[in-house]
């Protein structure tokens, strides 16, 4: 029997789990989830700045759930990308006797594949419900405010529904309470996202979508439009001021009535 033969018989005949290049490959894979586990769920969430609502709190802890989850799957990929391309090389008309690799035919290793992607499905399915129920409560409160939200190219109004015709290009609400936002635009579609609290939603021509948010935290935050609309998309932005309610209060009243002036002055509470 030729060397070749032998080293492939007794490849094979080891347990796979004691193979020098599976040992090796174990080991970037857990090296490698580690990291991309602690980098993707940390660098990417500080990147998003500090969270304003528990929406965005939620948004958060949910994309460090996942990338947690689905970091040794990254890692097993890529653990075994590094050892392929560090291992040592073989030079030859005929594949190395090893490229056979018994785990390619495995029933066993197949189903568990499956089982295991099938797993992490459901459970990104079940999350996300989950998330999902928790973000629309707002729009029942029935004591939220509500705001009209208009877009066009390439600015945003928000007519403050219940008021005296109230309207700002400076998003203003007050400090933990519910707020429900009726989207549209004029022109063409655009995205109306406020950055720290963790909505966003598309502003459509002809059609009012909803939104809500409580927002948990006094200051000034990001707004944008993160639909492509045009030239200036990128300039098609603004600031939400959140404050106490006696200052929201003080500054509602502080605004001038376009009520009796301005044919697209806010409508009563709740329409578009």
């Amino acid at each position: 029997m030729s060397d070749l033969q032998m080293d492939e018989k007794h490849y094979f005949e080891k347990g796979w789990w004691t193979r020098k290049d599976v040992r090796e490959t174990a080991i970037i894979w857990v090296v490698l989830s580690a990291v991309i586990g602690y980098g993707g769920s940390k660098l990417q969430t500080m990147a998003m700045g500090d969270p304003a609502s528990e929406v965005m709190e939620n948004v958060i802890r949910i994309i460090q759930i996942f990338t947690w989850v689905a970091a040794p799957v990254a890692g097993l990929v890529a653990a075994i990308c590094v050892h392929a391309l560090l291992a040592k090389r073989h030079h030859g008309d005929n594949p190395p006797p090893e490229s056979d690799h018994q785990i390619s035919k495995s029933p066993r290793a197949s189903a568990a594949w499956i089982v295991v992607s099938g797993l992490l499905c459901l459970f990104a399915l079940v999350v996300g419900l989950i998330a999902l129920e928790q973000d629309t409560e707002n729009l029942f409160d029935q004591e939220a405010i509500h705001v009209n939200v208009v877009g066009q190219q390439w600015a945003w109004n928000y007519d403050y529904a219940g008021t005296q015709g109230v309207r700002s290009q400076v998003l203003h609400l007050p400090v933990d309470k519910a707020v429900i936002f009726h989207v549209t635009s004029k022109d063409v579609k655009h995205s109306f996202w406020v950055v720290q609290m963790g909505i966003k939603i598309d502003a459509n021509p002809g059609y009012v979508t909803e939104t809500a948010v409580t927002p948990n935290k006094i200051g000034t935050f990001d707004i944008r439009c993160a639909e492509l609309c045009g030239l200036l998309h990128a300039y098609m932005q603004n600031k939400v001021i959140v404050e106490s309610q006696a200052d929201y209060d003080a500054w509602i009243a502080s605004q001038p009535n376009l009520s009796q002036t301005d044919p697209l002055a806010a409508p009563e509470e709740g329409g578009a």
